[in-house]
């Protein structure tokens, strides 16, 4: 059973750990579209509680607070809180759309086949419903992308992680003397 968003953002605020762990934040990749968004922790364990989308207005609610959630992230300069709560938004987005396209919300079957969509006939309410809550969760989506912070942010991760690749693993320094 999943919980619902909750009405409001959270009243504490969020850890931000990777300012306080640089392992945390150059084992991050932004990867490809939702990549690690339900691996990386602690940040999934801390978003995940505010992500559904079952009906438009959690699907509303939702997206608001996620969306508050990454501003929190981008106002205290944690560019892997931002970047989670950006991939938790685009699948919002995602999610629903496939609830919109495929009856059940499953598009392969257990055996690996594809199951089938919905026809111009079954255009029932939860269709609609699934596609105005993914349309929702575009918009914010949209607003993450086009966020100058957020860029900022990610243009600095960048360059930083570049940086400690290019220098490799450290390697502790050999003692000067050697006591016996």
């Amino acid at each position: 059973m999943t919980k619902p968003a909750l009405k409001q953002p959270p009243r504490e605020p969020l850890p931000t750990p990777a300012l306080h762990d640089s392992s945390i934040r150059n084992s991050y990749t932004i990867g490809r579209g939702e990549t690690g968004v339900l691996t990386f922790e602690p940040y999934k364990s801390l978003i995940l509680p505010f992500w559904a989308f079952r009906t438009v207005d959690i699907a509303r609610n939702s997206a608001q607070v996620l969306w508050g959630i990454f501003e929190f992230y981008c106002e205290r300069g944690d560019f892997v809180g931002a970047d989670m709560t950006r991939k938790f938004i685009q699948m919002g987005m995602t999610r629903s759309r496939r609830y919109a396209n495929h009856k059940g919300g499953r598009k392969y079957a257990k055996d690996g086949k594809v199951l089938e969509k919905w026809t111009e006939d079954d255009a029932t309410g939860q269709r609609t419903e699934k596609e105005e809550a993914s349309r929702i969760f575009k918009e914010y989506w949209q607003r993450c992308t086009r966020d100058e912070s957020y860029k900022k942010l990610r243009d600095t991760w960048s360059a930083e992680k570049k940086a400690v690749e290019r220098r490799g693993p450290s390697i502790p320094a050999a003692p000067d003397t050697v006591k016996c």
